[in-house]
């Protein structure tokens, strides 16, 4: 930059600057009102529209006009610039710099074209050709140059960057700083972050006290900003106008936040500004211009409380907003509005909930939309609140229209006497009257005033009944809406049955004996209300009416041919049905529930509905999964998996990310079942690598409840892959994830997830105890599941509860195993066969053959401190009734592990009675189980099988089969020596060796 100094002064000196500096370190005073002192303040601001050979853009120069006006409005020493070639553009910038040494402010606002390459932002003057980039610091403007001496010359400095248009050079330009220097690409789109600004410390603060620099970019790093509408000022013009007055009574930060987000909203999410701050204390600006006023101000007030709040939004919310903004194609705005009328600490934490609450508002901002054609009065005063309600709401200032609206209001109600007498005038009047009382109740709908929309609503219709039957019809069905809403949002059994009985009035307003579109919509949205009521009864009878309803209306939609409303009949009976299935345990039911799913999506077209294809496609793998649950099936767990896989091809993380973690959790909780299914550690591994996708989405601070149920959900497959080796690393983590999810599902608040983790927690406990021999292990187990089974009880929950017990079984023979105390399996056998009373064999196939395996293993375990047989006998006799139900072809590990049990009470049978019989069924029943326990899938199960092979040999060489059966006897453990090597496990070999001692001892005798 040159040195020397102009005689001429390039900026007005009748506008000064008032900045207040407030200390933001903790060992300094805030400024008292009085400190105020008179600074100065200077911007340049640039404006480059008019290129001569690159493209044209049209805005830059009304920006610039505008840009100046406010700045100089705000008592800055303004001075606009427009289309400048690179000599003027650098002599202007060089003028700005050397004057910024008497101020206290320098403000830059540039506008054109901008690009990045290597780390370097370049602006580009007007006569700028692709040859400029070859000598980059002679041709362009280097952004940092400018930033550096600022920060050296002025106290506070300030750069506004309305310059991340798109590269409007060719792909594959690159800049040289000079014609020799090594080239850097030009990145595609947008700007980079401004390496200078970093944070100021006190200790490193330069002598002439700067505090620090404030880099505001159009559009975040690397991504493009919009022009805007040709002829009118860009998207960030337009929010450094509407919200840089605010500087008067709010901090600097916080207005350039404003800015960031009324760019978001404007641009319906597409663009998002950025800003850089290294201040070392707070600004606030006290000079401002004129502020709205009116209605505007009080719109205006409250969107910028909407714009702070929005800011502090996390990035996973803001997309669920834009998700159901653009489903139902509303404003954001408005969106935004309703989330804030609700209150923070009111936002459903639960996903699925969020998406129910926006959709629902979405669908009543785009009727409230839709309906403004009704409002006919010749008041000008209720013409200009409804109007300014409007506003306000599509602006997300909610509470502000409620205002207008109960002006509005109060004036109908004020006027109400004064109605002429004509018949047309009173026609007229009212349904202007009802209109108004129409727009307060669509804004309480907005803020979930459902019971004060509904009294609207009603006084709505009321008004209207005898003079238009459309109207009376609309409204009387926007009262059942919102009663319905209010049922089902404060579980108030009374407004639901009030919502049932408008539904009847309504569908008495149809001509008699009609059943068309209007009458089959009536009598679906009827229909939801009693599926409502139904899911909160433990009486199924309103269920059942609501899916006689929803395939009543099929009919209808078919003649009509009305495909949307068609499938969302089938997806709703689809919904009743797999809720009666999952409750009565019925798989007819949870078959229909995937046909009537399925059926849906025959209509449900990918291409012009993908978010409804795609949540047709995640009911169908819940309720494939649902049916799995009750008897597992390869096959079924497939499709389930394939459904889920095809939803996620429309719920990426990028566009969809609530929705995209659910389904990864569902996938996750159906490969887990395929893992089981098929003894295979890959599905396992598969499941864990869904649940970690789903947690980068679900994170404990935003959405705490779905992150617990991941996290339980992961500690599940945790220690279903711990099965494939003895290390206890992956079952200590599947602790701590029970553990995370228990932090999160107290028993007060969420007792049956609480339950459900105890539960968890008690199984992997037990696995623990196994692989460390500890009884302190155990006796965790025993306590954990002792805790859920405070909850499960067999009255409220018995299914629940026969798990519980059986649970507790499995844990207790483990005990027994552990203490040598007889009491402990007489104990566990008494659990097994309690669960046996609601698991049963016609219902819960699975779970009561799991049971009869229990009971049988624990009277093994007790035959070894019995004379008798009594209890091999009826060991026996469980594990036989078992294998009707376990087949190798559905649940091959349960089979193994059925047909290995078997084969050990039979060896001890035929041990005990000398009996060849029951030598050869229980060879028979060893030789079945390695069908699945494969020497190279699971080495260890396989050795326990060649061991018990080599004894059944070594018993048959005592009963008479002499050396030939001793030697295959010695064969089988060698097998089973190598198999207990190869899997880590050697604590066997030495009892293994003793036995082939023992033969050879044997075989020496004869």
């Amino acid at each position: 930059m040159q040195a020397g100094r102009s005689s001429l002064s390039r900026y007005a000196a009748t506008a000064r600057l008032v900045l207040v500096v407030v200390f933001a370190l903790g060992v300094a005073p805030p400024v008292k009102a009085e400190e105020k002192s008179s600074l100065n303040g200077i911007a340049l601001v640039i404006g480059q529209s008019d290129y001569e050979h690159i493209t044209a853009l049209p805005n830059p120069a009304n920006d610039a006009r505008d840009v100046v006006k406010l700045l100089t409005d705000l008592g800055f020493e303004a001075r606009g610039v427009t289309d400048r070639d690179a000599s003027k553009l650098k002599r202007d910038i060089e003028r700005f710099v050397e004057d910024a040494e008497e101020a206290d402010v320098a403000l830059l606002y540039y506008s054109g074209h901008g690009i990045e390459a290597g780390g370097e932002n370049w602006l580009i003057p007007i006569d700028a050709d692709v040859s400029s980039l070859a000598n980059a610091s002679e041709a362009l403007v280097p952004l940092s140059e400018i930033m550096d001496e600022l920060k050296q010359k002025v106290p506070v400095a300030i750069l506004l960057l309305d310059a991340c248009r798109t590269n409007p050079f060719p792909p594959d330009a690159v800049v040289r700083r000079q014609p020799k220097a090594s080239g850097d690409k030009v990145t595609a789109g947008g700007l980079a972050p401004v390496r200078g600004a970093v944070s100021l410390k006190t200790k490193d603060a330069p002598a002439n006290d700067n505090l620090g620099t404030v880099i505001g970019f159009a559009a975040e790093p690397g991504q493009p900003a919009l022009d805007g509408t040709a002829g009118e000022t860009s998207p960030y013009a337009s929010a450094l106008l509407r919200h840089l007055g605010a500087m008067e009574g709010a901090e600097f930060g916080n207005v350039m936040r404003m800015v960031t987000e009324e760019v978001y909203l404007d641009t319906r999410g597409a663009q998002r500004p950025w800003v850089n701050e290294s201040l070392r204390r707070l600004l606030y600006f006290g000079v401002a211009q004129d502020e709205p006023a009116g209605d505007e101000a009080m719109i205006t007030g409250e969107r910028r409380e909407l714009l702070l709040t929005i800011a502090d939004l996390p990035d996973v919310k803001r997309s669920q907003v834009e998700l159901a903004a653009a489903k139902g194609n509303v404003p954001l705005d408005s969106l935004y509005g309703v989330l804030r009328a609700l209150g923070t600490n009111e936002i459903p934490e639960n996903p699925a909930d969020l998406e129910k609450v926006l959709d629902s508002q979405a669908e009543r901002l785009t009727k409230m939309f839709a309906e403004r054609d009704a409002l006919r009065t010749d008041d000008p005063e209720i013409v200009r609140l409804a109007s300014a309600a409007d506003t306000a709401i599509r602006e997300g200032a909610i509470v502000t229209a409620r205002q207008f609206l109960d002006q509005a209001v109060a004036r109908v109600e004020a006027t109400s006497g004064a109605v002429d007498a004509a018949e047309d005038a009173v026609r007229q009047k009212r349904l202007a009257d009802a209109a108004v009382y129409i727009q307060r109740a669509d804004a309480a709908s907005l803020v979930f005033d459902y019971a004060a929309a509904a009294g609207d609503y009603g006084k709505a219709f009321g008004l209207v009944e005898k003079w238009d039957e459309k109207l009376a019809w609309n409204y009387k069905n926007m009262e059942a809406e919102a009663l319905g809403a209010f049922g089902d949002n404060k579980g108030d059994k009374a407004a639901l049955d009030r919502s049932i009985k408008a539904y009847e009035q309504i569908l008495g307003m149809l001509p008699y004996g009609e059943q068309g579109e209007d009458w089959a919509i009536t009598r679906n949205n009827m229909a939801v209300v009693l599926q409502t009521l139904g899911e909160r009864d433990t009486n199924d009878a309103q269920l059942l009416q609501a899916a006689e309803i929803f395939r009543e209306s099929l009919g209808v939609f078919t003649e009509t041919k009305d495909d949307v409303n068609w499938a969302a009949a089938q997806n709703n009976i689809g919904n009743v049905l797999l809720v009666l299935g999952q409750r009565r345990g019925d798989a007819s039911q949870l078959n229909e529930a995937v046909a009537a799913f399925r059926a849906a999506l025959e209509k449900r077209d990918r291409t012009k509905v993908p978010l409804d294809w795609a949540a047709t496609q995640n009911n169908i793998g819940i309720t494939l999964y649902a049916l799995s649950e009750r008897d597992p099936n390869v096959a079924r767990l497939t499709e389930a998996q394939a459904a889920y896989r095809a939803a996620l091809e429309v719920y990426t993380k990028e566009a969809a990310p609530v929705q995209w973690a659910m389904v990864q959790n569902n996938l996750g909780n159906t490969l887990n079942g395929l893992g089981n299914a098929r003894n295979d550690k890959t599905s396992f591994e598969a499941a864990a690598d869904a649940f970690r996708s789903a947690l980068e989405v679900r994170m404990r601070d935003t959405f705490p409840i779905d992150w617990a149920t991941s996290r339980l959900n992961l500690g599940n497959t945790l220690t279903h892959i711990s099965k494939f080796d003895l290390d206890t690393a992956l079952l200590e983590e599947a602790v701590t994830a029970y553990q995370d999810a228990l932090q999160v599902y107290t028993r007060d608040k969420f007792p049956m997830d609480w339950a459900s983790a105890q539960n968890n927690l008690g199984a992997v406990y037990q696995t623990l105890g196994q692989r460390t021999s500890e009884v302190r292990r155990m006796e965790e187990s025993v306590e954990a599941f002792e805790a859920a089974a405070q909850i499960y009880t067999r009255d409220a929950l018995p299914l629940d509860w026969a798990m519980t017990r059986y649970n507790s079984g499995n844990t207790l023979q483990l005990l027994g195993g552990m203490s040598g105390e007889p009491a402990r399996y007489r104990e566990a056998v008494q659990a097994y066969r309690d669960s046996l009373e609601e698991y049963r064999r016609d219902i819960w196939p699975h779970q009561w053959a799991l049971s009869q395996t229990g009971v049988a293993s624990t009277l093994l375990w007790l035959s070894n401190s019995e004379e008798g047989t009594q209890s091999l006998v009826e060991s026996i006799a469980a594990r036989r009734a078992a294998l009707e139900v376990l087949t190798f072809e559905n649940t091959p590990v349960d089979w193994a592990n059925a047909q290995n049990g078997l084969g050990m009470a039979l060896l001890n049978l035929g041990t005990r009675q000398s009996s060849g019989q029951h030598l050869e069924e229980a060879a028979a029943a060893f030789e079945a189980s390695l069908r699945v326990f494969t020497r190279e899938s699971q080495p260890l199960q396989w050795a326990f099988g060649q061991n018990n092979l080599g004894d059944i040999h070594w018993n048959r060489g005592a009963l008479g089969g002499g050396n030939a059966e001793y030697a295959k006897a010695i064969a089988y453990f060698e097998n089973a020596k190598a198999g207990f090597t190869e899997s880590g496990y050697v604590a066997p070999i030495a009892i293994t060796d003793q036995k082939i001692e023992l033969i050879r001892q044997a075989m020496a005798a004869k």
